[in-house]
């Protein structure tokens, strides 16, 4: 499969790969169908020029206008610097002098770019991709194909059918579980402690000569998750969102299971309810058991609450995830003597608030501006994207 012009010499199919492959690890959710589309489109528009290629890639593989500055980066790398190593030396050709980077027109060039017909519409980042690299959690390439334009929506605007595929796919997204060092060691070649019981052991096949040294480290195990959700009235649109990325987290673990809480005027434990393997069934019992739900709040009594025992000993060296918007009928003091607290006995302490994303916001609400100096993370999390910083968070 090669082209008899700006690729002649380049298999096509290794090249969409490649390029689909460095778009990913860019942040730009291309589809599952992405590298077949390149090349059909490749073999039909035959590309002659950059621009032309810069084309045919962009309107195969970018399916979302918040993608377009990250893939315009990696394109400019790839045929500036030749990254992917595919393109033979003698058919390098210089750029076109009338294109700045990434195939975009100059202040004299027409905007149509080389009479192509088509508009430059790239909207400006003010952050270019490559100043934040990738984390590694892959949040828009696991997200089913139905979702993937979708991933920067925030949650009030899904339906009932879009939370519960919502749902599904965060059962098996979040694969990394925090975890902590023990007291206890374990056998292990790389380890940095001898252990010389287990050393002078296996000398006794070698003459008491210690030909073999056995090696220990400590052992690493998971730490325990509280998450605890606001189902208020104010917190209506995220609620169900956030219960199933609690059900799901429920049922990731491996290890010490995860404590689970609703609140609005009282706190709930839901962990009983919510590791229910059906997601229908675990989220009706949840909603029976929370019987004031969609109504007032009470944050920081139910941040009190918490401490207390039964629940009180489970936060002790735990990831706490309070998913709250922080509007409160307490006063501030309540809540601020309550994350004190909390922040002392907890080992994390993160805090979700999807009003965060909101364009100019700034935690004016009493509650809020006393809770935050408490909070070693405060994420908004209002969209699927959004949740891969949680994720790289709790990874």
């Amino acid at each position: 499969m090669t082209s008899p012009h700006l690729l002649r010499g380049v298999d096509l199919a290794a090249f969409a790969v490649a390029l689909v492959d460095r778009l990913r690890g860019a942040g730009v959710a291309v589809s599952a169908v992405g590298s077949a589309g390149l090349v059909e489109a490749m073999h039909v528009l035959a590309p002659a020029r950059r621009s032309q290629l810069y084309w045919a890639a962009r309107l195969t593989l970018v399916s979302r206008v918040d993608d377009l500055a990250a893939f315009d980066a990696v394109f400019h790398a790839v045929f500036d610097d030749a990254v992917l190593g595919l393109d033979p030396v003698s058919v390098k050709r210089p750029l076109d002098p009338a294109l700045s980077p990434a195939g975009r027109p100059t202040a004299d060039a027409p905007s149509a770019g080389d009479g192509d017909g088509l508009p430059w519409t790239t909207r400006l980042a003010s952050v270019s991709a490559a100043t934040h690299p990738p984390t590694g959690s892959a949040v828009p390439e696991l997200l089913p194909s139905r979702l993937v334009a979708q991933a920067d929506t925030p949650f009030e605007q899904f339906d009932s059918d879009e939370l519960r595929r919502i749902g599904a796919w965060l059962e098996s997204a979040q694969t990394r579980w925090p975890r902590r060092r023990t007291l206890r060691r374990q056998r292990h070649p790389a380890g940095r402690h001898v252990d010389l019981r287990a050393t002078i052991k296996a000398s006794r096949t070698t003459g008491w000569e210690p030909l073999r040294v056995a090696r220990t480290r400590r052992q690493v195990r998971p730490r325990r998750v509280v998450l605890v959700c606001d189902v208020s009235g104010s917190m209506q649109p995220y609620a169900t969102v956030y219960l199933h990325l609690m059900r799901a987290t429920a049922l990731r673990s491996s290890g010490l299971r995860p404590e689970v809480f609703a609140f609005a005027t009282t706190l709930t434990r839901l962990t009983a309810a919510l590791s229910h393997r059906c997601a229908e069934t675990a989220l009706a019992r949840a909603n029976d058991k929370v019987i004031d739900r969609y109504g007032g709040t009470h944050l920081g009594r139910s941040i009190g609450t918490l401490l207390a025992l039964p629940h009180g000993n489970a936060l002790r060296g735990a990831v706490v995830v309070i998913a709250s918007d922080g509007w409160d009928a307490d006063g501030p003091d309540t809540l601020r003597r309550a994350m004190s607290r909390l922040r002392r006995r907890a080992h994390l302490v993160i805090w979700l608030n999807p009003r965060a994303a909101a364009p100019g916001f700034a935690p004016l609400t009493g509650s809020m501006a006393a809770a935050l100096p408490f909070c070693d993370h405060f994420l908004p999390a209002h969209t699927l994207a959004g949740l891969r910083e949680l994720f790289d968070v709790l990874g």
